[in-house]
């Protein structure tokens, strides 16, 4: 990715972006406004280029004076996997300060959120009649998120983000345990490369291996038996892989997700980029490159393009993808 510089980071960093009129706003607050007030949202699909497909987002565009409750009532109204608030930055020299909310917490750090979010603002800017953005700088609980833009014919198509933190192994989990979190048996998980593991680049998620697509095509969650590992290292949610693609020369790994609340994630960009990460470590290679397909099973397929680098014992992921807007309204509060 190419670094921002510190005037192009000015440039895009106004509260115009968000609709704020005022590029001297101060941070995010968590007082309730006195009066309610008209907020723009907007909702893109992530990871995918036809609409219906992928991992859908809400992205509110204007959040000044909404609290961390009132942020937390309206994700879970939206009841997507997540969805972002965008707040004036807290330094100048960044674009916005986001919070990323699912419909029962707040997380640091997300793939498909930033990626979503950076893709509806390039795309308001271009509205506005303003010059192409390119990179973008969002503040979040994780720490700084670079983002690059994906342009095809002037038109925003997409965006690749760094993850905000290198690769962090956590701790291990036996293959029958983690297997029947997901309805299978340990003969079911592939150990050859590695123990069901809490892996994380930002945010923390269980990762392990299954033999075959068949495995993970039968994945059926159960409560029960989650219950009993989670949370775990701040991982509430399985990210469950298999190298076995079969005929689909379009990928290298087919991917699930599945929370703690039992829901599926159609696209995780996060547990991606951990995976890509962990593959590189454990393969000794210097990079690697992965295309994920994720959501198949659950009618939003989804593609991630990944890209890892380990460089004298850290590695971090770049973890891309293309974008489609939506819908656009707008709620009073």
């Amino acid at each position: 990715m190419t670094a921002i510089s510190a005037s192009a980071a000015k440039a895009v960093s106004k509260g115009d972006l968000m609709g704020d009129p005022s590029p001297s706003s101060a941070a995010p607050r968590e007082k309730n406004q006195s009066l309610p007030r008209r907020r723009r949202y907007a909702t893109v699909d992530v990871f995918t280029d036809g609409m219906f497909s992928g991992n859908p987002l809400a992205v509110v565009l204007e959040a000044e004076g909404l609290s961390a409750e009132q942020m937390q009532t309206i994700a879970r109204e939206f009841n997507y996997v997540e969805t972002t608030f965008v707040f004036p930055p807290r330094d100048g020299s960044h674009t916005a300060h986001v919070r990323i909310f699912t419909p029962d917490r707040e997380v640091p750090f997300a793939g498909h959120p930033n990626i979503g979010t950076a893709f509806i603002l390039a795309r308001r800017a271009t509205d506005r009649g303003d010059p192409p953005l390119k990179n973008l700088v969002f503040e979040e609980a994780a720490g700084l998120v670079q983002i690059e833009l994906i342009w095809e014919n002037d038109s925003v198509v997409g965006a690749e983000l760094l993850s905000p933190e290198p690769l962090a192994r956590r701790s291990e989990v036996s293959p029958a345990l983690a297997a029947a979190c997901l309805g299978l048996t340990a003969d079911d998980v592939s150990t050859e490369r590695n123990l069901p593991q809490v892996v994380s680049a930002g945010l923390p998620s269980l990762v392990f291996e299954v033999k075959s697509r068949a495995a993970l095509r039968r994945v059926l969650p159960d409560r029960q038996s989650f219950e009993k590992v989670f949370p775990l290292d701040g991982a509430q949610a399985i990210y469950v892989y298999t190298h076995d693609v079969g005929a689909d020369t379009g990928c290298d790994v087919h991917a699930r997700m599945f929370t703690r609340r039992m829901v599926e994630d159609p696209a995780t960009g996060s547990a991606a980029a951990a995976l890509t990460a962990l593959l590189t470590e454990i393969s000794g290679d210097s990079e690697t490159h992965l295309r994920i397909r994720q959501g198949e099973d659950m009618g939003r397929p989804s593609l991630l393009l990944t890209r890892a680098q380990s460089h004298l014992g850290v590695t971090r992921t770049r973890v891309g993808g293309r974008c489609v807007a939506v819908f656009e309204g707008s709620f009073t509060l």
